[in-house]
């Protein structure tokens, strides 16, 4: 796992009607000032990558289908520089359902594993500043990865 980012466990209350499924709670250790929530949906098969933020601690749940969210550590100082990490999060089967806490510095990006769209929720830390990240194409030589 990299240096300060954290997985937690989130709950679902099983209802015919349909499900209750949390994300957030104030009294978590991972909660954050809460400076705006937005929703991002991601396509089957498509790649939304690669982001980072400066100031913005992320928040992130996938209440409705699933993604594999990659983490890419550039911060040099941290003792897990240049680490890859990959999480499968939503609610289908092949993902976990938890909220994931990913601090500034960190490289990120996503990519639809649903045979629908999925829904990505960000809890960000800090109002939307354009200013505050940086993009990166979704093959940058910056970032050793590969989405195929």
């Amino acid at each position: 796992m990299i240096n300060g980012v954290s997985a937690r466990p989130l709950r679902t209350i099983p209802d015919p009607r349909g499900s209750i499924r949390h994300m957030l709670r104030r009294d978590w250790p991972e909660f954050n000032e809460i400076g705006e929530v937005y929703f991002s949906s991601v396509e089957s098969g498509a790649i939304k990558a690669w982001r980072k933020h400066t100031r913005m601690v992320m928040q992130l749940a996938v209440p409705v289908g699933a993604v594999t969210v990659v983490l890419y550590d550039a911060r040099p100082t941290s003792s897990t520089y240049k680490k890859i990490t990959e999480y499968h999060v939503g609610t289908e089967d092949r993902a976990e359902y938890i909220l994931l806490t990913v601090p500034p510095g960190i490289w990120n990006g996503f990519k639809g594993i649903s045979q629908a769209s999925s829904l990505v929720v960000n809890c960000a830390s800090i109002l939307h500043d354009p200013n505050e990240a940086e993009s990166a194409s979704m093959d940058s030589p910056e970032i050793p990865y590969s989405w195929t």
